[in-house]
């Protein structure tokens, strides 16, 4: 790995919440870490804050807005969106299905890094907000979830 590369990880976990980051290849091996102040640290829901449909930026597709007691699951970080591991490989996880803690719901790909990203909880996956191969920015929402006890 270039110091380039290393620079860019640094700059990447500064901008984000994610607060390690440990990569691994051949014979390579970084960890970054994010300190913080007690002032700094909070603890994040299971899942994003729930949303009032009026606060929802409109979508260009006819899918209802936001209805209650479904919650929006946000992108970690910035990157390109994946629903499958490889292209001729089927999507982790389909509309309708219920998804349990830690299981993989897809993956960003940042600096030619595949990332897994895992369910926080218990839900039924109701719609996907982005498109396979579409970029995505840090926050966005990617899907909609109904979660469950």
């Amino acid at each position: 790995m270039e110091f380039a590369q290393i620079k860019e990880l640094v700059a990447l976990i500064d901008s984000t919440k994610v607060t390690e980051l440990e990569i691994e290849q051949e014979g390579f091996k970084i960890r970054i870490r994010k300190e913080f102040s007690v002032q700094q640290s909070q603890t994040l829901p299971s899942y994003p804050q729930e949303m009032p449909a009026a606060d929802v930026a409109p979508r260009t597709s006819a899918a209802p807005p936001v209805s209650s007691g479904l919650v929006e699951f946000v992108s970690p970080m910035v990157g390109t969106f994946y629903r499958a591991p490889a292209p001729d490989a089927p999507p982790y996880i389909q509309v309708g299905a219920t998804i349990e803690e830690g299981q993989v719901l897809f993956i960003i790909e940042a600096m030619k890094m595949m990332n897994e990203i895992v369910a926080e909880g218990r839900g039924v996956v109701k719609e996907f907000l982005v498109e396979n191969g579409q970029p995505v920015e840090y926050g966005q929402p990617v899907l909609l979830i109904e979660p469950l006890s």
